[in-house]
């Protein structure tokens, strides 16, 4: 028998979920070898999602693909915390594919802005991802940075491009060496490889309605309606990874577009913390001390310390 009425009756309002879905993929089996660093990786992940979004209202959601109890136990303290909105703790790893079915699935954004746990994010990443989903028609995926992908992948972008009479298409090197290297370094590239690949190959740049573009995404970070990632809903996939570019492929032959902004706002860190976190770190700190300084009291103070020093040393020998 029930004893008295469920509270939940009497509760008028519920929280409605924002627009946009951050969702992040996760997986640490363990803490050594290739492992050792991706701790701090993610919370340098999540960190930078912190400080570069507040220009857009958004939810963060974390799926995690069966990593160890260390790891489980930070995400839990960043829900209690109030910086995880949805946290999914998987006991097994699904693979990506597995992983991607609950995620696109469960996101409850109608804009749903996915990365992988090695993504470090620059300020204006999703509202500028978000401008180019908006401004350009059938947009299958945004990716936060230009890099040259496959073009059997954008296909179709250039196809619209060409047959648009609203777009401006250009092609060229529009993407500067030094941005272009710092995403392949990323992946294992020797120096030799990066400078072939770069003379070898251009980008392809599109203007429609004043917005400019690159062609070409990438499934280890995009931003999406829902709605049309659903499309590609379940995915099949046999081993934990090696075959998410089925997404790129089945996108390109439903003839949706694949763009990139023309500046870089999204980083690959791959699986240690490379130099340009630790610059970010150091640019952080100067900024956070210019702050310290220039509040009016720590001003005035040390400014008035620094010409009475001044006085000591100079004004006053001199009567």
């Amino acid at each position: 028998m029930r004893i008295g009425q469920n509270p939940a009756k009497f509760v008028n309002n519920v929280a409605k979920p924002a627009r946009v879905t951050v969702a992040i993929l996760n997986y640490i089996p363990f803490i050594s070898g290739f492992y050792a660093e991706l701790p701090q990786v993610l919370h340098a992940c999540l960190d930078s999602i912190a400080e570069s979004t507040a220009d857009v209202e958004y939810d963060l959601m974390v799926f995690d693909n069966g990593s160890c109890s260390e790891v489980k136990d930070f995400l839990r303290d960043e829900l209690e915390q109030g910086r995880i909105r949805y946290l999914f703790l998987s006991e097994k790893n699904l693979g990506k594919g597995g992983a991607w079915n609950i995620i696109l699935n469960g996101a409850p954004g109608e804009i749903i802005a996915y990365a992988d746990n090695d993504c470090l994010f620059s300020p204006g990443w999703l509202s500028k991802s978000i401008e180019i989903l908006e401004t350009y028609p059938n947009v299958g995926m945004v990716t936060a940075r230009p890099f040259r992908t496959n073009p059997q992948f954008y296909t179709a972008t250039l196809d619209w491009a060409e047959k648009t009479e609203d777009v401006k298409l250009e092609s060229g090197q529009f993407v500067p060496f030094e941005v272009f290297r710092e995403f392949d370094l990323s992946l294992g590239q020797t120096e030799e490889e990066i400078r072939s690949h770069y003379e070898a190959t251009c980008d392809h740049l599109l203007t429609y309605h004043g917005v400019q573009a690159i062609a070409g995404a990438s499934h280890w970070q995009f931003t999406a309606y829902k709605k049309v990632l659903s499309e590609f809903l379940p995915f099949q996939m046999d081993r934990p990874m090696g075959q998410v570019k089925e997404l790129d492929l089945r996108m390109n032959e439903k003839g949706l577009l694949r763009l990139m902004p023309v500046q870089p706002y999204v980083m690959n860190m791959s699986n240690t913390l490379a130099d340009a976190v630790q610059e970010k770190a150091r640019s952080k700190k100067t900024a956070e001390r210019n702050r310290l300084l220039d509040m009016p009291p720590v001003k005035k103070t040390l400014l008035g310390l620094y010409n009475q020093i001044f006085r000591w040393y100079y004004d006053d020998r001199q009567k």
